[in-house]
C-alpha cells in the first residue's frame, strides 16, 4: 500500500479523498494555486506546495509542475479527483513514465473511452444499444452539418475530448447550426484542449441514467446500482438520487450487464461510470464513460456502505476486489443536492465571492461534502461547486422530506446558491412522483423566482437584532459575520500551557 499519495485538485473532492488517505494511513499532498493559499484542501493535508498563480494553466492543469512536486514529497500515487486532469490520457501516461501510479483507469482505456466516438464504437462493437449519430469526430462545419440534416432535427452537438455539459449544444433547425457548431468548438477547446466534436440523435426528455463500476487488475469487474441524475441545467447535473425510481428489477439487471459489459469491452480498470439515456418506452443507450470519479458518488456510498475512494486506491495498489456482484447490496434511499456559488435567477451564473458564514446542516442520514468556512473565498477562476448534500433514508419520500429540512439548515451567506430552487424542485409533483426527465428544469423552473416575503423576514430580523441585541447566551450577527465566530481561546478564560 501506498504511504503517501498526492491529490492533484482543490476544493470538496480533493478534502473528500484526502479523508479517506488519512483513515487508511496515507499521508497527503496538496498542490494549489495562489489564490487558494488558504483554502481548505491546502490546510487539511499533511503537506501543500504552490503551483502558481490562479490560472489553470499555470496550476492545476501544469502537469511538469504537478509530477515534480510528487517527486519532491515522495508521493507514490496522484489520485486526479475529478475535473482538471482527472480524464486526461496524456497525464495518466506521463504519470506511469514518471515511474508513479495513476490512481484510476489506463492511460490507453481513458483515450479510448475519453473521445466520444471510439467509445460509441467500442460499444456499438460489444452489442451495447448506443443513440444515432456520428461515430468519427470533425470540425469542418459542412460535413457536421450534413450529418444532422440527415439524422433529423433536433440533434445534439457535442465535445468529443469531453463531458460535463461542456460543448454541448442542442440544435432544433438548420438555420442555428453553424453558430452552435462554433460555440461548442470553441468552448470544448477552452475546457479539453481539443476543438473537435460530434452529433448525435437528440432524444425527447429522456431519463440520464448511470452505473457506478468497480474493476480491478486481476479481471474482476461488478457494477454498484444506478443513479437517477436527470435533474439538471446547462446540460450538468444538479440532483441526484438512488435508486431510480422508474426502473424494475428487470430494466435494472439489463442495464448493469451491459454496464460491466462496456468495462469489460473497454478493459476498464478502478472506478469509473456508464451513462446511459433512457427513453419514454423503457428503452436505453449508452452515452458515455466516466472515466473517474464522479461528483454524485456519495449517493452509491449511503446505499452499499462502500468507500468508492478507499476502493480506488487499493485497486491502484494492486489488490483485488473483496467482494463479486452477488455479494453487493443496497439498502435504502438517497439524494445528493450540488451546492453551486451561482445565482438560478440569471441563468445559473457563477457568484464568486467570500463566505461570510456558513452552518453546516445536521442530523441523522445527512452528509455534506465542502471545502467552506466563514471567511473562505469562492474564485472566479474554477468551477463554482461548493459542495455536495447528501441524505439517505430508509425511502424515497423520507429521503427527500430529510433533504428538504437540511436544505433549509445549510446556510452560505457571501454568494448566491441554488438552494431555494432545489427546495422548490424536490416539492414539485414532477419530481415526488418520480416523473423527471433531462428537460425538468427547462421546462418547469425556466422563470423560477425565490419567496421574496423571506427576505423581508430576515431583514427585519437583523434589525430587530441590531436594535434589541441578541439574546442572552447566543452570538451576535456582528460577532458571527462581521469579526468571525469566537473561539475557545477567547472564552475558556485565562489558560497556561506549561502544566
Amino acid at each position: 500500500m501506498f504511504s503517501k499519495i498526492l491529490v492533484a485538485n482543490r476544493g470538496e473532492i480533493a478534502v473528500r479523498i484526502m479523508r479517506t488517505a488519512r483513515e487508511m494511513g496515507i499521508g497527503t499532498v496538496a498542490v494549489y494555486s495562489e489564490v487558494d493559499r488558504c483554502a481548505l484542501h491546502t490546510l487539511t493535508a499533511d503537506e501543500a506546495f504552490l503551483l502558481g498563480d490562479s490560472d489553470p494553466s499555470s496550476s492545476y492543469l501544469n502537469m511538469d509542475k504537478i509530477i515534480d512536486v510528487a517527486k519532491r514529497s515522495g508521493a507514490q500515487a496522484i489520485h486526479p479527483g475529478y475535473g482538471f486532469l482527472a480524464e486526461n490520457a496524456a497525464f495518466a501516461r506521463r504519470v506511469t513514465a514518471e515511474g508513479l501510479v495513476f490512481i484510476g483507469p489506463p492511460a490507453a482505456v481513458m483515450a479510448n473511452l475519453g473521445n466520444k466516438t471510439v467509445a460509441r464504437t467500442i460499444m456499438a462493437q460489444s452489442n451495447v444499444p448506443i443513440i444515432p449519430g456520428m461515430t468519427v469526430s470533425d470540425t469542418d462545419p459542412a460535413r457536421l452539418l450534413q450529418a444532422a440534416e440527415e439524422m433529423g432535427f433536433p440533434v445534439l452537438i457535442k465535445a468529443a475530448a469531453g463531458g460535463g455539459g461542456k460543448g454541448m449544444r442542442i440544435v432544433h433547425d438548420r438555420a442555428a447550426f453553424a453558430e452552435a457548431a462554433e460555440l461548442a468548438k470553441s468552448e470544448s477547446m477552452s475546457a479539453f484542449g481539443d476543438s473537435s466534436i460530434y452529433v448525435e440523435k437528440c432524444l425527447d426528455r429522456p431519463r440520464h441514467v448511470e452505473f457506478q463500476i468497480l474493476a480491478d487488475e486481476h479481471g474482476n469487474v461488478v457494477h454498484l446500482f444506478e443513479r437517477e441524475c436527470s435533474i439538471q441545467r446547462r446540460h450538468q447535473k444538479i440532483i441526484e438520487e438512488t435508486p431510480c425510481p422508474a426502473l424494475d428489477e428487470e430494466l435494472r439487471g439489463r442495464m448493469g450487464a451491459a454496464a460491466v459489459a462496456a468495462a469489460r469491452a473497454a478493459g476498464y480498470v478502478n472506478a469509473g461510470t456508464v451513462e446511459f439515456l433512457v427513453d419514454g418506452a423503457g428503452r436505453f443507450y449508452f452515452l458515455e464513460v466516466n472515466t473517474r470519479l464522479q461528483v454524485e458518488h456519495p449517493i452509491t456510498e449511503m446505499v452499499t456502505g462502500l468507500d468508492l475512494v478507499r476502493h480506488q486506491i487499493e485497486i491502484a495498489a494492486g489488490k483485488p476486489l473483496p467482494f463479486d456482484q452477488d455479494r453487493l447490496t443496497r439498502r435504502g434511499h438517497a439524494i445528493e443536492c450540488r451546492i453551486y456559488a451561482e445565482d438560478p435567477e440569471a441563468d445559473f451564473m457563477p457568484s464568486p465571492g467570500p463566505i461570510l458564514f456558513v452552518k453546516s446542516p445536521e442530523g441523522p442520514g445527512v452528509r455534506f461534502d465542502h471545502a467552506l468556512y466563514t471567511g473562505a473565498q469562492v474564485p472566479m477562476q474554477y468551477d463554482p461547486i461548493l459542495g455536495k448534500l447528501v441524505v439517505w433514508a430508509e425511502d424515497r419520500h423520507a429521503a427527500i422530506e430529510r433533504m428538504v429540512r437540511a436544505l433549509k439548515e445549510c446556510v452560505i451567506l457571501g454568494v448566491k446558491t441554488p438552494i431555494e430552487l432545489m427546495i422548490d424542485v424536490l416539492r414539485s409533483e414532477p419530481f415526488r412522483t418520480g416523473d423527471v426527465h433531462t428537460r425538468l428544469i427547462d421546462d418547469h423552473f425556466s422563470s423560477w423566482q425565490p419567496d421574496r416575503a423571506l427576505d423581508h423576514l430576515a431583514a427585519m430580523a437583523f434589525v430587530a437584532n441590531e436594535i434589541l441585541g441578541p439574546v442572552p447566551g447566543t452570538v451576535s450577527t456582528r460577532d458571527s459575520i462581521g469579526r468571525g465566530m469566537r473561539s475557545p481561546w477567547q472564552t475558556l478564560g485565562a489558560w497556561d500551557m506549561t502544566r
